[in-house]
C-alpha cells in the first residue's frame, strides 16, 4: 500500500504582496489586524532582485501555509518573483480553495485580461523571457482574477476590507466544524450555542462573564468548549479551563492557576 505524506502547516496565512505599492500601507495593516487575532503569518518582505529567481524559502513556506491572500496591486505583475510567487501558491492551494485575491487600485478585470499596467509588464516580459512562461503567468492572473475575492474600491475604508478578510481567513484556518466534531450531531446544541454567542458579543470592547448552571450530563461542558472554539480568535490571549472542580480536588488550585498562566 502506498502512503503519501502532505507537508506540515507551519503557517495561517502566506501573505504575497508587491512591496512598492502596499508594503508600507495596507498590507501592513493587514498584517498586523491577522497577528493580532493569533494567525501565523508569512510576509514576503524579501525585495525581489532582477534576474534572480524566487527563493527556496519562500517556496517552502508557501507549501507549509493553509492559505493564501495576494495582494494584487498595480505593480505586481512587474515582478517575475511575483508572478513565480502566484504560479507556486496555485499550484499548492486552488484545488483546496484557500486563495484568496484582494484587488487593491486595481480592478479584476484588468488583471483577468491583462490590460493597464498588467498589459505592459506583460509585453516588457515577453521581450526577454520565454513566451511559454509568460503565457503561464497570463493564465494565472486570469485564473485568480476568477476567485472569490476584494476589490478595495467597493468599500468605504481599508478597515472595513481588513474585517473581512479577516473574517474569511477564519473560516478557513478554523471552520465551523470543531474538535468536537460537527455540530449537527449535537443535539439541540446549535440553537443553544447561537444565544451564548450573541449573548458574548465578542466583538465589543467589553468584560463579560458568563456561567452555564444546569443538572449533570446535559451538555455545559461541551457548549462552553464550543463557544470558546467560536469566538477565541477574537482575542490575543485565551484559555479554556475544563473540570476545574476535579482537577482542584485532584491537583490543587495551583496547578489551575499555572495552566492558566502558562
Amino acid at each position: 500500500m502506498a502512503f503519501t505524506s502532505t507537508p506540515p502547516r507551519t503557517y495561517d496565512v502566506f501573505l504575497s504582496l508587491r512591496g512598492i505599492d502596499t508594503r508600507e500601507g495596507f498590507t501592513e495593516r493587514l498584517y498586523q489586524k491577522l497577528r493580532w487575532h493569533k494567525f501565523d503569518v508569512f510576509k514576503d518582505d524579501e525585495e525581489p532582485q532582477k534576474g534572480i529567481p524566487i527563493s527556496e524559502k519562500l517556496l517552502t513556506a508557501i507549501e507549509e501555509s493553509k492559505t493564501a491572500i495576494i495582494v494584487m496591486s498595480p505593480n505586481f505583475a512587474s515582478s517575475t518573483w511575483c508572478l513565480d510567487e502566484l504560479l507556486k501558491i496555485l499550484e499548492c492551494m486552488e484545488a483546496r480553495n484557500t486563495v484568496l485575491p484582494v484587488f487593491y487600485d486595481v480592478d479584476p478585470s484588468h488583471v483577468r485580461h491583462q490590460l493597464g499596467t498588467f498589459a505592459e509588464a506583460m509585453v516588457k516580459h515577453e521581450q526577454r523571457i520565454k513566451v511559454d512562461k509568460v503565457q503561464l503567468w497570463r493564465d494565472a492572473l486570469t485564473k485568480l482574477a476568477n476567485f472569490v475575492g476584494w476589490t478595495s474600491k467597493d468599500y468605504g475604508s481599508e478597515a472595513e476590507v481588513i474585517d473581512e478578510i479577516v473574517e474569511q481567513v477564519q473560516n478557513k484556518v478554523h471552520p465551523a466544524i470543531t474538535l468536537l466534531g460537527s455540530t449537527e450531531k449535537l443535539v439541540g446544541m446549535d440553537s443553544e450555542l447561537k444565544k451564548f454567542i450573541r449573548l458574548l458579543e465578542p466583538e465589543a470592547d467589553d468584560v463579560c462573564f458568563l456561567g452555564i448552571w444546569g443538572m449533570v450530563g446535559i451538555g455545559k461542558t461541551t457548549l462552553a468548549r464550543l463557544v470558546y472554539e467560536r469566538v477565541s480568535h477574537n482575542f490575543q490571549v485565551s484559555c479554556f479551563l475544563a473540570n476545574v472542580k476535579e482537577v482542584s480536588e485532584k491537583q490543587s488550585l495551583v496547578h489551575l492557576q499555572n495552566q492558566l498562566l502558562s
